[in-house]
């Protein structure tokens, strides 16, 4: 592994670093301010669409998308180092970029299993901006770290119609008034011997009668406008074509599978970002406070926090690029135990460096005025989002183990 970027990571490094300066930092407080003045806050504050329309005019652009039709068709290990410049403002940067969860996703979902007529009706919206979309699969009656445990249903009627029951909660986007379309996963066949077989995945308009955005989940307080909040969601006797399958009956546990390996290395990336972000608001604040006679950058416990941040943080980059690396070369399957383990790592560690920040920043740490504690209300979602951390504990253990088994 060639530890140096590639001439295109550097050229877009080079233009994105570029971009946040003169764009995006600027404008997170302008969104905040014109945010306030909307008449719902869900709706997108206008600097987001100019920053879309910048971003776009650069051809900073769907980077995420490793199919060149689609998408910039970029490496995972290409991608990894611009995906970490935009976790630094991970509430604007991605959006503005066209990069956000769960619309990344939701594209590469639709790339890779819709069909001619799914990708031109909604994938097409979606690679424009022009819309947003939600993945709906977490429910609040079961345990969904397992996703054989989803228990919407998803029954043929006749030959030509799907109607589907059930409750989803925390589908993130969802109160995002441009959010048009909902992949949900169900189950087509509950009974099947194969439970990982029983699920399938519908496309559903979000005005289809019968779905009802019933309200926002709140994270840690926060509603999360910025990325179109996280809602419960109610299906009552939806009714969709079967064309709007997404891939195969039976096929949906697998679906979710190829969707999240990419998610958890994107949300990776994003977080070293994150934690970088909190080092430098560490240093400057440990220069510019004095307490007991003398800065807080001479405190030896500060000097401590400060050292053991820079060193995880270049861990987990190391262990995040071999893992794209391996993505690249030997595809998701072959580097399932890198993925996890940087599920594993990435969150819990970036949580402790956002904690120590805080620490920091004492009453302005946990305040609006630093972007300390929504950074901390995210990363430490990401220890349950996408599989808690023991699901993933749990699965590598038992591959570790299978070699002296």
């Amino acid at each position: 592994m060639d530890f140096a970027f590639d001439a295109r990571t550097e050229e877009l490094r080079g233009r994105l670093l570029a971009f946040m300066d003169e764009h995006v930092y600027p404008a997170e407080a302008v969104a905040e301010e014109q945010r306030a003045r909307l008449a719902s806050p869900w709706d997108t504050p206008a600097v987001v669409g100019e920053l879309k329309a910048e971003a776009r005019r650069q051809g900073l652009w769907n980077l995420f998308l490793p199919d060149a039709e689609y998408g910039a068709g970029l490496t995972n290990l290409q991608y990894a180092p611009l995906a970490e410049i935009t976790g630094r403002s991970p509430h604007l940067a991605p959006t503005a970029l066209n990069c956000a969860a769960p619309d990344t996703g939701n594209m590469e979902v639709l790339a890779q299993f819709g069909d001619e007529r799914q990708r031109k009706q909604w994938l097409e919206p979606l690679l424009a901006g022009e819309i947003r979309s939600a993945f709906a699969m977490t429910e609040p009656e079961v345990a969904s770290s397992d996703a054989t445990n989803v228990e919407t249903r998803i029954e043929r009627e006749g030959g030509g119609e799907y109607v589907i029951t059930g409750r989803k909660w925390y589908i993130s986007g969802a109160m995002n008034p441009d959010c048009r379309i909902f992949i949900v996963m169900g189950k087509t066949d509950p009974d099947g011997a194969d439970v990982r077989r029983q699920q399938s995945m519908v496309l559903v308009p979000r005005d289809t009668p019968g779905v009802t955005v019933r309200r926002a989940m709140r994270v840690f307080g926060y509603e999360d406008h910025s990325h179109g909040g996280h809602a419960e969601v109610l299906f009552d006797h939806v009714r969709v074509p079967v064309s709007n399958l997404v891939g195969e009956e039976g096929g949906g546990f697998a679906i979710a599978q190829a969707r999240l390996g990419p998610g958890r290395i994107h949300h990776c990336m994003r977080l070293i970002g994150m934690a970088e972000r909190a080092i430098e608001l560490m240093c400057r604040r440990a220069v510019s406070r004095t307490a007991f006679g003398k800065a807080l950058a001479q405190q030896g416990v500060v000097q401590n926090w400060i050292a053991d941040a820079r060193v995880a943080v270049e861990q987990l980059r190391l262990l995040v690029l071999k893992t794209a690396w391996l993505m690249d070369t030997v595809g998701n399957r072959g580097a399932h135990t890198e993925i996890q383990a940087i599920k594993i790592a990435t969150p819990r560690t970036v949580v402790d460096i956002l904690d120590r920040a805080i620490q920091l920043h004492g009453a302005g740490g946990v305040s609006q005025d630093f972007p300390l504690a929504e950074l901390y209300a995210s990363a430490r979602t990401l220890m349950l989002a996408d599989g808690p951390d023991e699901v993933h504990q749990r699965s590598l253990a038992r591959r570790e183990l299978k070699k002296y088994l």
